[in-house]
């Protein structure tokens, strides 16, 4: 028996007033997957417990890690998905560019209204690793990844022998650390916070205060970048400072899943995780219309599953709209996974052979605007599995699981 995970990134949600009070997986027209459902068993995922989880914890937890045991800071997860070198006593942390206003705090756009395109990103990092220096004969890498997003790795030995130690809080005012993990916030000041150490060691210290100064830093070269000056001449939001979040200053492993697996996904992050799972990685077909790369992802998976005792599908369009507050907006992208990628993969598998998990790696209401701790749909379908006629969605009335818990059912174990 193959297994096959596909997660729909920040597809779970709350009832809305512009869906008639439905989820937006109520509302879809998704006969493809409630096909599945209706064919196997669904419940929900508790990912974290009480924790509103970041994606990094969501997609460990569905992959089989209880991240409250096995953690690994987005940091380095995202530095391993740039291939930038990273080795214990260094700090990696997940960066936005972000728009801040002429006072370098204040905070206009926490990922420059989704409009940074790949070419500006890749240009402004140029400026950043040219002229950006720290004190103390530490050095930096700032990796322009995908859109707004990037990652920083920073080196240095402190004086005092410590290593730099990733005991420190964020920059980016969005997220916050609960019990170790990266935990979005449901509500927070527009501002730049400033770094702190929250262990009192010298490494930490130190760490804090050189993402202070690679913030401050950064922000003075981007305020004066020609790339930014042209962005706003054509009234876009310039990508004027970076915001950090989620350190790991510990190079790290995760436990394997049993048999061969690889990943097919567009982020970095999720490549990352691959990496230290010992998966293989499958790059995803990309295309800016979504219905005509649906269908080639789906080939890809169809053709991959064949290489593979397991496969791993991340795709990332629902949560963009719960991000966006756009209910409307996440049930058609519901609609379009059902019907691009669905559709044709089902017409492309053998159910007796393979068996399918559909999930989410977290919430993202779009009452909310973000990442919440609530409980995600998930199904089980095909090889094995019995049909329990339940619904993929908010209100089906399976078992509430751990996120972990889901991968022995997929494993049939």
């Amino acid at each position: 028996m193959k297994q096959l995970l596909v997660v729909l990134d920040g597809v779970g949600d709350l009832p809305h007033p512009d869906l008639n009070g439905k989820t937006p997986l109520q509302a879809a027209k998704a006969q493809y997957l409630q096909k599945l459902a209706k064919n196997g068993t669904v419940g929900h995922l508790r990912i974290a417990k009480h924790i509103a989880p970041e994606s990094d914890v969501g997609v460990c937890s569905v992959l089989g890690h209880n991240p409250f045991v096995e953690h690994v800071g987005r940091g380095l997860l995202e530095a391993k998905g740039a291939n930038v070198p990273f080795k214990t006593g260094d700090l990696a942390l997940r960066a936005n560019f972000a728009t801040a206003a002429t006072d370098g705090n204040t905070l206009l756009d926490r990922r420059v209204g989704r409009g940074l395109d790949q070419s500006d990103a890749k240009a402004l990092a140029a400026e950043i690793n040219a002229n950006v220096k720290l004190s103390g004969g530490a050095t930096f890498q700032f990796i322009a990844t995908k859109g707004h997003r990037g990652v920083l790795v920073i080196h240095e030995k402190t004086t005092s022998g410590e290593h730099l130690n990733a005991h420190i809080t964020n920059t980016d005012p969005a997220y916050e650390v609960i019990d170790g993990l990266g935990s979005a916030k449901s509500t927070f000041d527009m501002k730049i916070a400033e770094c702190v150490a929250w262990k009192k060691e010298g490494g930490s210290k130190r760490a804090a205060e050189l993402v202070n100064e690679f913030t401050h830093k950064s922000f003075a070269v981007l305020e004066k970048s020609a790339v930014n000056a042209r962005r706003k001449s054509e009234k876009n939001l310039p990508a004027n400072c970076i915001l950090l979040r989620d350190p790991e200053s510990q190079d790290k492993k995760l436990k394997p899943l049993p048999g061969k697996w690889a990943i097919l996904s567009e982020m970095p992050m999720e490549e990352g995780i691959a990496q230290l799972m010992g998966m293989a990685i499958e790059p995803m077909y990309h295309d800016k219309d979504l219905e005509k790369a649906y269908p080639k992802i789906a080939q890809q998976t169809a053709d991959a599953i064949q290489k593979y005792d397991g496969l791993y599908v991340h795709l990332k369009g629902p949560d963009v709209f719960g991000h966006d507050g756009d209910a409307k907006g996440k049930m058609k992208s519901i609609e379009q996974i059902d019907a691009y990628f669905f559709k044709p993969l089902l017409e492309k598998l053998d159910l007796k052979v393979v068996r399918i998990a559909v999930t989410g790696d977290h919430s993202t209401p779009c009452t909310l605007f973000a990442h919440s701790a609530d409980p995600v749909p998930y199904l089980v379908s095909g090889a094995g599995m019995e049909a329990e006629n339940g619904p993929f969605d908010e209100t089906n009335t399976g078992a509430t699981i751990n996120g972990w818990d889901l991968m022995p059912k997929l494993l049939g174990r």
